[in-house]
């Protein structure tokens, strides 16, 4: 099933705060909000994160690129950098081993078949050093009122399982994050790193 939801934001309903903090940032990273969407995890983190440190802000839908660079313009922000790139193919301006931490957040189910999520991994890390992280939050495969249809959610699991096969391990997990629903909370939080 093929699944898009291009310039959507999760901002009314998750706290970015809440998520960056579950990343324990130093301050001096390079930090890659990948999926970036509105951008308004990586404009957090660099606000309140990162200052020593800087974000590229990555998402293939050029319209929120361009609505983001104009932010990045007119507010004088020199750690910000918004790239329109895909993620399943190499991200040209983005070094081998030069990200600290990578997010993605609501897009990894978006992905629609194992090569492609697995494309999308080898990038990550490509881009990620070699003492680097990668975190994934996504909707828990429970019905609740919003998010992608209940048949392409992933558990945390099932997301493991294909970064393992990429030669990424566990690093932490929370299942217990986002918004509250009737089932509990809406997401799980899984951080890899390099084996």
């Amino acid at each position: 099933m093929e699944h898009r939801h291009h310039g959507k934001s999760s901002a009314t309903f998750l706290d970015s705060d809440e998520i960056l903090t579950e990343l324990n940032l130093k301050g001096d990273e390079t930090f890659l909000d990948a999926g970036c969407g509105d951008g308004y995890i990586s404009k957090r983190a660099v606000e309140k994160y990162l200052p020593q440190g800087k974000a590229y802000a990555v998402d293939a839908y050029a319209e929120s690129i361009r609505v983001l660079k104009e932010y990045v313009d007119e507010n004088n922000i020199q750690n910000l950098i918004p790239i329109e790139a895909d993620l399943t193919e190499t991200v040209q301006d983005i070094g081998d081993g030069s990200v600290d931490v990578v997010l993605m957040v609501n897009v990894f189910h978006g992905f629609t078949d194992s090569s492609q999520k697995e494309d999308v991994i080898n990038e990550l890390k490509r881009i990620t050093k070699s003492d680097g992280r990668i975190a994934i939050m996504d909707f828990k495969p429970i019905e609740n009122t919003r998010g992608p249809p209940l048949e392409i959610r992933l558990s945390h699991m099932e997301v493991e399982k294909t970064f393992n096969r990429c030669g990424l391990e566990k690093d932490y997990l929370n299942v217990d994050i986002g918004e509250e629903n009737p089932h509990g909370k809406s997401h799980y939080l899984i951080i890899f790193k390099k084996e």
